[in-house]
């Protein structure tokens, strides 16, 4: 491979864009964070809609509007058709937001992701979108731009306050339940694509570990949407079902969050699960599960050298891969993912990171709604469930089994 010049791809792009908006709430440009919580039609109109609320639903439109539109520019892509399929693409991920903020919906811990991918699948294959159109859906560049803001939520110092307990289980689930579900998905003739997005999904945190891992090895976003398919059918029946398992088990309030915060690959669950138990539950719970989402970054970055290695060996059969090779193929946008959370750790005052945390957090969720409105846009249908996506399944359930049984076994070592 010879040396090219620097040039600007969609990876450097990301960094840009993505620390550009990051520096601008540094400087003071906060865009408010919408709510998008409603109980009926009349909370609905009295919340989401009243008027100061779709005055920030129009600020955050203006933002991440004019950052599509610089990244087109920066890209040379067309900006004509850009015009018309980003507000079309925003107004469908609106009602994927408002639709995830109803109160029924958020007691099943339905995130929005899927429901701007599954009306993205609707529209896209119930209806034939010209090309033009579809020609102007860009799901890596929104996936990455909300990866690099999500750099600024991983905070070295509350890693510390995490607790060493915490920590300790995380890790050692973490590396265990990844290493059996890879090794699982190689036994079952999974390719490598699938195996690594599932594999990181079941055993760090979810949709945000198979997003991070799928934007490292620059992975197809159909395999990535059947993955967090997965993740969130399977985690409202463990949400359910875990805390009457544990009390049916005798365990202690501590032994039970422990388990629920290894297990549970999202967040939301994690936390509705642990509240079922109680307090001290919910607080181990919520403290190994941020241990969990913390290794995030870590892993990506592990991820994306193992990739890029993998990558350049079998492109060049008759000789060592260079660092160049390594580098030119590295995906970028994991340094901007890295250089937020050093800048959020060491250089940004408490009292900033607090004034930016929840504008940057809404806007981060609102990158990836955008991107799986459009990767369900650009998805048959069929292709997520077709008859030969059984083997990932199975590995899926298969591996959250050992998730659960060895996520319990040091969950009673460790905290009983």
């Amino acid at each position: 491979m010879s040396s090219k010049p620097f040039s600007l791809t969609e990876d450097w792009v990301v960094v840009i864009l993505g620390l550009a908006t990051i520096f601008l709430a540094l400087s003071g440009l906060i865009i408010p964070k919408p709510t998008f919580s409603w109980t009926n039609l009349n909370e609905l109109q009295t919340n989401v809609l009243a008027s100061h609320n779709l005055k920030a639903i129009l600020s955050q439109f203006a933002l991440v509007f004019s950052t599509a539109f610089l990244g087109a520019i920066l890209l040379k892509k067309p900006i004509r058709a850009l015009i018309i399929v980003f507000p079309t693409l925003y107004l469908l991920s609106l009602l994927a937001l408002i639709l995830a903020g109803n109160a029924l919906i958020k007691s099943y811990n339905l995130e929005a992701v899927i429901f701007s991918l599954t009306i993205g699948l609707l529209i896209g294959n119930l209806f034939k979108l010209p090309d033009w159109f579809k020609s102007a859906l860009s799901t890596e560049l929104y996936v990455k731009i909300g990866l690099v803001i999500l750099g600024t939520t991983v905070i070295f110092g509350d890693i510390l306050k995490a607790g060493s307990l915490g920590l300790i289980q995380a890790l050692v689930v973490v590396l265990s339940v990844w290493y059996f579900a890879f090794w699982l998905c190689k036994k079952m003739n999974i390719d490598k694509e699938m195996s690594l997005m599932l594999s990181s999904a079941v055993s760090i945190c979810g949709v945000s570990a198979a997003i991070a891992t799928a934007g490292a090895i620059q992975g197809d976003n159909k395999k990535l949407s059947y993955v967090i398919s997965l993740v969130l059918i399977t985690a409202i029946p463990m949400m359910i079902f875990m805390p009457y398992m544990a009390a049916w088990m005798g365990l202690s309030q501590e032994v039970t969050g422990a388990w629920l915060g290894g297990s549970i690959d999202t967040t939301g669950a994690v936390v509705a699960s642990g509240s079922l138990v109680g307090e001290e539950a919910l607080k181990i719970s919520t403290i190994v599960k941020f241990s969990q989402n913390v290794l995030l970054g870590i892993a990506a970055f592990a991820i994306s050298i193992y990739w890029t290695y993998t990558k350049s060996k079998s492109a060049e059969s008759t000789e060592k891969p260079t660092l160049r090779i390594i580098w030119a193929r590295f995906p970028k946008f994991v340094l901007g993912f890295i250089f937020a959370s050093l800048l959020f750790s060491f250089f940004v005052s408490p009292g900033k990171i607090e004034e930016v945390k929840e504008g940057l957090k809404s806007i981060q969720g609102l990158w990836f709604t955008l991107a799986f409105t459009s990767s369900g846009l650009e998805t048959n249908f069929r292709d997520l469930f077709k008859h030969n996506n059984k083997k990932p399944l199975y590995a899926f359930v298969i591996a959250q089994t050992f998730n659960v049984i060895i996520t319990l076994i040091i969950a009673v070592l460790l905290f009983n």
